[in-house]
């Protein structure tokens, strides 16, 4: 069974639902499903949140990353390239290839950028990481 994590802002919160059950549907294993808590209100729960979505990132085979997106996410796609994970990067449009605004990260092998719908995206994350 492959494993995976997804990194985004809430604001994306319902996108992040959807591609995570879409991908449990067909038998991937979701390593942790942020999407669950609320707002950190103290420093204690901060970290047991980055404990936990430290751990996830580790414990998946493969991480998307959801744009647009927060500090939070850009550190866990760092922890993903540290830790050899492939990424999955998606933008509704090519915004990230825009480069004035784009980050070096974006262009590493690790990465593969996918464009289009979430349709578009789980079409190529399931191809490229078939259960």
């Amino acid at each position: 069974m492959r494993k995976f994590y997804v990194a985004s802002s809430f604001k994306n919160v319902d996108t992040v639902r959807y591609v995570s059950q879409k991908l449990k549907d067909v038998g991937y294993i979701h390593t942790y499903d942020w999407t669950q808590n609320g707002r950190a209100l103290t420093f204690e729960a901060l970290r047991s949140i980055g404990e936990q979505e430290k751990s996830a990132v580790k414990d998946s085979d493969f991480v998307i990353v959801i744009l647009p997106a927060g500090k939070g996410s850009h550190i866990e796609m760092g922890m993903a390239l540290g830790f050899g994970k492939k990424i999955f990067l998606y933008s509704p449009n090519k915004a990230i290839n825009d480069f004035e605004t784009t980050s070096t990260f974006y262009h590493l092998s690790e990465v593969e950028q996918c464009f289009g719908s979430i349709e578009d995206l789980l079409a190529k994350v399931t191809e490229l990481t078939s259960v």
